[in-house]
């Protein structure tokens, strides 16, 4: 199943999820968590390992009409938690060089109203704890110890997301992807969404 969805339809989404996400996550001692991916396909490839999937022009597509149905997104951190993901990043092979399908501005203003929507629907402070890229998530950023390091500052398996465009700095990617996030909820520019 794939379909495009407006942020309306997955705000209420995230709501029908809302008991049971809480109910997994609590079971595994934390808060819910939205997790920030890229395919490392490109631009309109879309893929069920993730629950919304955002393609190049910016447009919302789902793979599940349960945000709370387990996904294989995120590696052991997939129990209370949405994965979401740009299509983009093909031939990706550092963050000075990210490939011909580099995320592009309609994706990266798409995730952030993404997580807005769901964070605020879910009830989720926008920070390191709560969402985090998947490079973040690899290394263990917010504290949490899922598993042995597997991203950027270890063997590099995983690092969606380290940077949301070439030559930004390193580790970048997270805290702007938040910091638009959190804008688009200060402005309240969602909230009637």
């Amino acid at each position: 199943m794939m379909r495009e969805v407006t942020l309306q339809e997955l705000k209420n989404m995230a709501r029908a999820a809302y008991n049971d996400l809480w109910t997994a996550a609590r079971n595994m001692g934390r808060d819910v968590k939205l997790y920030c991916h890229w395919t490392g396909g490109d631009y309109y490839t879309k893929f069920a390992d993730y629950h919304v999937n955002i393609d190049g022009d910016g447009r919302v597509w789902v793979t599940t009409d349960n945000l709370a149905m387990i996904k294989e997104a995120t590696y052991m951190r997939n129990t209370g938690s949405v994965a979401i993901t740009l299509c983009c990043a093909l031939d990706a092979v550092d963050e000075y060089r990210l490939g011909a399908y580099p995320p592009t501005d309609a994706q990266l203003n798409a995730i952030a109203q993404v997580v807005c929507v769901l964070a605020d629907a879910l009830d989720l402070t926008i920070d390191l704890q709560r969402v985090m890229t998947h490079a973040e998530a690899a290394d263990n950023k917010d504290g949490l110890w899922c598993h042995d390091p597997y991203g950027p500052d270890a063997t590099v398996e995983r690092w969606d997301l380290l940077v949301l465009r070439e030559g930004s700095p390193r580790w970048s990617g997270g805290d702007e992807l938040r910091g638009n996030a959190n804008f688009y909820r200060a402005q309240g520019l969602l909230k009637d969404v």
